[in-house]
């Protein structure tokens, strides 16, 4: 009986890498040293200050906390809002981060009281 297809080609059974694998094995570790690099090489690498979104420096204390207790009230009035449509334990978690926000409000808040006492 004649076989329907032909047989495959002669290969050799040996790996194309295993002559090179030395080469192989340096050529890996230099893909990873770059797209990976260690921590100490990231610590090693000085850190540039990116502009993108800037404070002005010359913004008192006063004013960034100002600034700082309305946006952490309005994130906690949000999150309120998105409670009110959900359930189980996505509202439990968003209630959870409700308490957060409402935990960094009063304490910016008390920091405003120690930059300028209330009278």
């Amino acid at each position: 009986m004649k076989k329907p297809s032909p047989n495959p080609p002669d290969t050799d059974p040996t790996s194309p890498y295993e002559s090179d694998s030395n080469k192989l094995n340096e050529a890996a570790e230099r893909a990873l040293n770059f797209h990976f690099p260690s921590t100490a090489d990231i610590k090693a690498t000085p850190r540039t200050v990116s502009t993108l979104f800037t404070v002005d420096p010359e913004v008192t204390t006063e004013t960034l906390m100002v600034y700082l207790v309305e946006t952490l009230a309005s994130v906690d009035v949000m999150v309120h809002q998105l409670v009110d449509h959900l359930e189980g334990g996505d509202r439990n978690a968003l209630l959870g981060i409700s308490n957060s926000v409402m935990l960094a409000e009063i304490t910016a808040n008390r920091v405003l009281d120690q930059i300028d006492p209330p009278q």
